[in-house]
């Protein structure tokens, strides 16, 4: 078969994507990876995994419908021109305008993933602004649009299709609940804690919508009663974003001795091991990978209730669920860990078995392919 996989950004198809496209190898498919920002190092990265790199082009987050039918009938001419069997779209606008590009060239069988419904479907503590209000019906007229031509609609958790295609009532063929994109485990191995210091670790974009706002109060109000606790922050800054972590403010942290920064870095893993607890706060996800991650390694985790991340934690078992936008249960949960140091790594090798039945990249692919019938 001639299987393409229509996505955006070519790091993540390299990072994300990558175990996917092997295993479609293994069974002999043609793999035309599709992405709008190949670099001539991204393409290489991807033909020797054994796909085919192929340029289009998608405004990720545009809002101009005049370019996004161009792009889309673009689109439709390269899959039609490739004689493409199978199209997999993931993230919002490939699996919109992916899909009906599929449609227009013909392509037989068309399966779209959300690995999260993303911003727009998240619930903030101000409430949902004008804006949001406004972006969420135009996605969902999107989705109703283009879904009912996707042989399966697929999600990372059980929570996503309730709030999306139940409640607003969008026609589909068939849903199903993938669990996780997964990791592959042999590129994580497990890391006894150190208890020497108690060091809590957050990763993710500094936005209000990750949490790091919750983080950085609680690490605060931690620091007053327990000075030798640290606090790591991971993440980019994006300070066009409204709900962005402003430079200034990650300064006067830093300048406070509030939190280590250590800028980007490329061994996220590493910095994994040097901490006892990860924490994301986030107000909802996907399946978040930075806590698979941290998992797999063997870390205790805080995060809160909501879709996605309570698929992480068994609240007492391997870590603590908490409200959203509480930064006063977050100190709760991070005292727990710093009065009692045993739960660090007794709640963390709960983690790591957990990682291992729910998030192996392995047994995950080889339901994603039997959800693809392949």
């Amino acid at each position: 078969m001639k299987i393409a996989l229509i996505g955006t950004v070519a790091q993540n198809a390299i990072l994300f994507r990558k175990d996917m496209i092997l295993a479609l190898k293994e069974k002999n498919h043609e793999v035309f990876v599709f992405c709008t920002d190949f670099t001539n190092d991204s393409k290489k990265r991807i033909e020797n995994l054994g796909a085919v790199a192929v340029d289009y082009s998608l405004n990720r987050a545009g809002l101009n419908p005049f370019k996004d039918l161009l792009d889309t009938y673009k689109l439709s001419k390269k899959l039609k021109d490739l004689e493409i069997d199978i199209s997999f779209s993931y993230f919002v606008k490939p699996v919109i305008f992916g899909t009906i590009a599929s449609k227009l060239a013909g392509v037989k069988r068309r399966f779209g993933m959300l690995e999260g419904l993303g911003y727009v479907f998240t619930d903030l503590p101000t409430g949902v602004s004008k804006k949001q209000k406004i972006l969420r019906a135009v996605q969902v007229f999107l989705y109703k649009l283009s879904f009912p031509y996707l042989e399966k609609i697929i999600f990372l958790n059980p929570d996503d299709p309730k709030d999306l295609i139940e409640k607003h009532n969008i026609k589909t063929k068939k849903v199903e609940v993938l669990g996780a994109i997964g990791l592959n485990l042999d590129e994580y191995s497990y890391s006894k804690p150190s208890l020497e210091k108690i060091r809590f670790i957050f990763i993710g974009r500094l936005l209000a919508e990750k949490g790091i706002f919750e983080y950085i109060k609680a690490a605060k109000i931690v620091k007053k009663d327990f000075p030798d606790v640290e606090f790591v922050v991971l993440g980019g800054l994006d300070e066009q974003n409204p709900g962005g972590l402003k430079k200034e403010e990650l300064e006067k942290l830093l300048k406070d001795n509030i939190v280590l920064y250590p800028g980007f870095v490329k061994n996220v893993d590493e910095w994994i091991k040097d901490s006892s607890v990860f924490v994301l706060p986030s107000y909802r996800e996907g399946v978040p990978r930075s806590t698979q991650e941290a998992m797999a390694i063997g870390r205790a985790v805080i995060t809160t209730d909501v879709a996605g991340c309570r698929e992480t934690v068994v609240d007492g078992l391997n870590g603590f669920l908490i409200p959203p936008f509480d930064a006063n249960a977050l100190v709760e949960a991070m005292k727990k860990f710093i009065e009692n140091p045993y739960l660090v790594e007794k709640m963390g090798k709960k983690s790591y078995k957990i990682a291992k039945e729910k998030f192996d990249v392995k047994k995950i692919n080889k339901r994603l392919l039997e959800i693809l019938d392949l």
